[in-house]
């Protein structure tokens, strides 16, 4: 920006020297005077003044912080166009995919053979009731974490893939043990094993960077998997001290 007085020439900027420096907001003013000798030599007073913008103060100076219209255009926020593609699925991994369904399998075969437990001692020639009640519980409950994990499935845009089930045996007499702290031996180590299924299934989702999967994991199995193998090993000791053939569970 240039003031020049009516009878003055636009000056050089060899004859120019800063005169002085100030900002208003976020723009920067530098003012220029002529020299002396350009003075003397009649060439007028001219003060020039250039200005520079901060960008990055003008944002913040201006309240600007976020651009929605403009940051939605990246590619990872696009929605999909393909009906086959999922509309939800945001920053979730393939292997982050694939051990939920593993682990709904580990869910599903777990409660298939508690069922097989239930099924056993709710026989007339077994009839322990109270056995037959807390299988059929248990079975029910994992049933239950494989719903779970196939709605978390489907909320982030997975596919949900079922496996094949092992069948369970059908009997659980014991010769040493009978068949009441067989099946609940069997039953502890099967918590164990689904535990380690779980800590598993958190380290993928912590390998992959994924917070959400790690926390949905944390806040609805793990805590509860501590409490299931503590009950049942309570269920085991309080057996193993009754012996073969004696009490009433």
């Amino acid at each position: 920006m240039s003031i020049i007085s009516s009878s003055s020439r636009v000056l050089m900027n060899a004859d120019l020297h800063p005169a002085s420096r100030f900002s208003i907001g976020s723009v920067k003013f530098s003012c220029f005077s002529p020299s002396s000798s350009s003075v003397s030599r009649g060439r007028g007073v001219v003060v020039r003044c250039s200005a520079t913008v901060d960008e990055e103060n003008l944002v913040v100076s201006s309240g600007v912080l976020f651009q929605p219209f403009l940051e939605v255009k990246k590619e990872e926020f696009m929605v999909p166009i393909s009906p086959l593609a999922s509309l939800a699925r945001q920053r979730y991994f393939d292997d982050c995919e694939a051990a939920i369904n593993e682990q709904i399998n580990v869910e599903y075969n777990v409660s298939y053979v508690y069922h097989a437990m239930y099924a056993y001692f709710d026989r007339d020639n077994v009839a322990l009731k109270g056995l037959a009640k807390f299988f059929k519980e248990s079975s029910d409950e994992e049933r239950d974490h494989a719903e779970k994990l196939m709605e978390y499935q489907n909320a982030r845009g997975g596919r949900v893939k079922l496996h094949s089930i092992v069948n369970p045996p059908s009997e659980y007499e014991h010769a040493e043990k009978g068949d009441a702290l067989y099946a609940m031996e069997l039953a502890l180590s099967l918590e164990k094993l689904t535990n380690e299924k779980l800590l598993c299934l958190h380290a993928v989702a912590d390998t992959n960077n994924d917070p959400q999967m790690t926390d949905f994991i944390e806040g609805e199995f793990l805590a509860e998997q501590v409490e299931a193998i503590k009950k049942i090993a309570e269920y085991v000791s309080q057996l193993r001290r009754v012996g073969k053939g004696h009490g009433k569970i």
